[in-house]
């Protein structure tokens, strides 16, 4: 085992940052890129739509998307990156905005790394800088005991900075951005100096459109942004597509044995997400009631991962009804009051009915007991 500090291979990280465990795909498009590239970007902006997109190379070499969704919305969310505004990844939980500003960063900077995680407790240390406290009680405020945040960074170094949840940051402390923005300047007047972003510094945030009331933006803010809300999946098939994708890669990467002919558990699972989301069956013929979860597109992939590690370590490693079950309950029933009866009438007047469905039932009904 590698000691802290040193270097580990990139096959025994548990979950590689995305310019790593991509890193052929990216070298691939690098070296047939022919095409015009803002300053400081590895890709071009063709390129990096088609990265996230997925596609073929001449070469025969296969681009896996990244994110299914409007080819309109990835390639505004580039172009954006390309200009001088920052760019809001905007949608309810589960859209993988998280996702793609982490492809987006390493497409276009080469490293998704430099990160803000927004929380009710980020300081305003987190966006602007800080300082080693032993150096400045020594010395006094220097450039030697300033600690710069990603942001910082990121301006220094004419590359993409991440900012996760920003709505969740308190309110003062996200308008440390407002100046950054706009001048695309970082005063730091302890030291009567200031830190100018350099050509290919951009931002891109993310925000749960759920969480309005708990910190929204100023409007002064929001302005600095183009805003690209990310919406779930159109239709079924395409829900099926990312959720099959998804867990193919966790899988792998946890080296769970590939579920044959798990589709069809997979599809259920989407259908009951999607049927509990929408409050209308696939049919459109019967309503049903909403539960409090969003039973969001990450949740259905958590639910089919967990299914996957049960039937590849106690089960015969065909994904059955029995395998998801529990993390199907799991994932409808947040409040125990309220949505376990929403779940037990889902139960008895929708998948009880269901040509094919039976073995399902009989899984629900015995975890729900």
């Amino acid at each position: 085992m590698p000691a802290f500090g040193e270097q580990t291979s990139a096959a025994e990280v548990l979950r590689p940052h995305a310019e790593d465990a991509f890193a052929a795909e990216l070298a691939a498009l690098a070296a047939r890129d022919d095409r015009p590239r803002p300053a400081r970007w590895k890709l071009s902006p063709w390129a990096v739509a088609t990265y996230l997109l997925g596609g073929t190379m001449p070469d025969g070499t296969v681009i896996t998307p990244k994110y299914v969704g409007p080819r309109r919305l990835v390639e505004v969310a580039v172009t954006t990156l390309a200009t001088d505004r920052a760019l809001l990844l905007l949608g309810v939980p589960g859209t993988a905005k998280t996702w793609v500003s982490e492809h987006l960063a390493a497409a276009v900077s080469g490293d998704s790394t430099l990160l803000v995680q927004g929380t009710a407790g980020t300081p305003e240390e987190a966006i602007r800088y800080g300082w080693n406290y032993a150096q400045l009680l020594a010395h006094g405020p220097s450039r030697d005991a300033l600690l710069p945040s990603p942001v910082m960074r990121a301006m220094t170094e004419g590359t993409t900075v991440r900012v996760e949840e920003l709505t969740r940051i308190p309110a003062d402390v996200q308008d440390t951005l407002i100046t950054i923005l706009s001048e695309k300047t970082l005063p730091i007047p302890e030291l009567g100096q200031e830190v100018q972003a350099v050509r290919g510094f951009n931002l891109i945030a993310t925000a749960n459109d759920r969480d309005r009331g708990v910190n929204d933006l100023s409007s002064a803010l929001r302005r600095r942004f183009n805003t690209v809300v990310l919406p779930l999946p159109a239709s079924a098939e395409a829900e099926v597509d990312i959720v099959t994708r998804r867990v193919d890669q966790i899988g792998r990467s946890l080296d769970l044995p590939s579920a044959p002919d798990g589709t069809d558990e997979i599809r259920r699972v989407v259908t009951v997400f999607r049927e509990l989301r929408d409050g209308l069956t696939s049919d459109g013929r019967t309503k049903v009631k909403s539960p409090s979860g969003t039973l969001s597109t990450a949740e259905a992939i958590s639910v089919v991962t967990g299914g996957l590690a049960l039937s590849a370590h106690f089960g015969d490693g065909v994904l059955r009804p029995g395998d998801v079950a529990a993390g199907v309950l799991g994932a409808v029933v947040r409040d125990p009051g309220t949505d376990r009866v929403v779940w037990q009438e889902y139960l008895e007047t929708v998948v009880r009915e269901r040509d094919g469905w039976q073995d399902f039932y009989r899984a629900c009904r015995e975890v729900s007991a």
